[in-house]
């Protein structure tokens, strides 16, 4: 039996093959009573894309102009205005993301989630008008829910994030492999040598990552470490810039010789404690960063995750997939060990219990 083509449709549903093409596309320029019309024809009839000419058709697109090509939303969906351009870390994922779009011939226009000025019903408007098929989000730095007064907008256009896994709604989305990257820092940890690896972390972005970075870390110690050596996690940090309340005090309690941190700004707690990095204590960065290469860590290649967000929205678009999918996707990004002057070779002589910290002076 003969393939069912688009002018076997055609001729069934009394529309022309341009038409049945572009409803099976799931373009809105077809209205959507009549899509779905064409698309249960194509089911009866049993029509299935052809894999190879879709294929080339995607590359054709990806070849064209910008100016024939439609755009892709980029939402800074950080509290911060300037974070694409001021975030010490948000600026990679949009590099990748922008990279990568003007690879696939598509163009980029920049929005802020919380821009006060733009309703559901604008935003839509607006990415209409300006031939916007899909959206990236990036930065998410503080929850897991998007704004509900913007749902219509998910509900519309093929939506992917960075970073995070989001909740409300369950979006498709992109991030690194926190749990693995927690476990293999401390692999790298045990195999320079230390024994008493502490995690420093921020509870607030440790619950936004569902708390991937401390079950990498608990995992390790329970694969990797006797119960004599496992040091309890300090969460009071919530991004001070000062050294908080009780930092010293774990320290001197715990005495880890070897710290996993997001934040750089632990190096001048330690040494105000009196401790030298590396002589004393190391610290190894779980969001290594380009700025300071001298602090050991992982890369969370975050340029990439930017690659990745960008190729499945587009394959979304091409799939003709819109609004909230039932089952959201997830793409992780593996993060790699980079070497730095804030970790050293653990010698025989080394202590298993590190140089204690100076005592905070009491205020008279």
């Amino acid at each position: 039996m003969a393939r069912p083509t688009l002018n076997d449709i055609a001729r069934q549903v009394g529309y022309s093959k341009n038409t049945v093409s572009l409803a099976l596309r799931g373009d809105r320029q077809i209205p959507e009573e009549t899509r779905e019309k064409i698309r249960r024809a194509a089911e009866k009839l049993g029509y299935q894309p052809n894999a190879v000419v879709s294929h080339l058709m995607a590359q054709l697109r990806a070849s064209r102009s910008l100016r024939l090509q439609a755009k892709l939303a980029l939402v800074n969906a950080n509290r911060d205005p300037q974070a694409f351009r001021s975030h010490p870390t948000i600026p990679t994922y949009v590099e990748g993301c922008e990279s990568r779009a003007a690879k696939l011939g598509y163009g980029f226009d920049r929005f802020w989630l919380h821009d006060p000025t733009l309703s559901a019903q604008r935003w839509l408007r607006i990415l209409h008008t300006r031939g916007i098929k899909g959206l990236v989000l990036v930065g998410l730095m503080d929850t897991t829910h998007l704004p509900d007064e913007l749902a219509p907008v998910w509900a519309q256009l093929p939506t992917v994030v960075t970073g995070v896994r989001t909740r409300d709604p369950a979006l498709s989305f992109c991030c690194v492999d926190h749990h693995h990257l927690a476990l293999n820092a401390f692999e790298r940890a045990l195999a320079l040598g230390y024994k008493r690896p502490g995690l420093v972390i921020d509870d607030v972005i440790d619950a936004l990552v569902e708390r991937r970075f401390s079950a990498g870390y608990l995992t390790g110690q329970r694969m990797l470490l006797p119960r004599a050596q496992h040091v309890p996690m300090f969460t009071e940090q919530a991004g001070a810039q000062a050294e908080p309340p009780g930092f010293r005090a774990w320290l001197e309690k715990h005495r880890p010789d070897v710290i996993f941190t997001l934040y750089n700004n632990v190096i001048p707690w330690l040494k105000g404690a009196g401790l030298r990095v590396p002589e004393d204590i190391g610290v190894i960065q779980l969001e290594w960063r380009a700025g300071r290469p001298e602090i050991a860590g992982m890369n969370q290649h975050n340029y990439v995750t930017g690659e990745a967000a960008v190729d499945m929205v587009v394959s979304q678009i091409h799939n003709n997939e819109t609004g909230v999918q039932e089952f959201p996707r997830a793409t992780l990004i593996g993060a790699t060990w980079v070497d730095g002057a804030s970790v050293r070779k653990q010698t025989a002589g080394d202590s298993v219990a590190p140089a204690a910290p100076k005592r905070r002076a009491k205020a008279k």
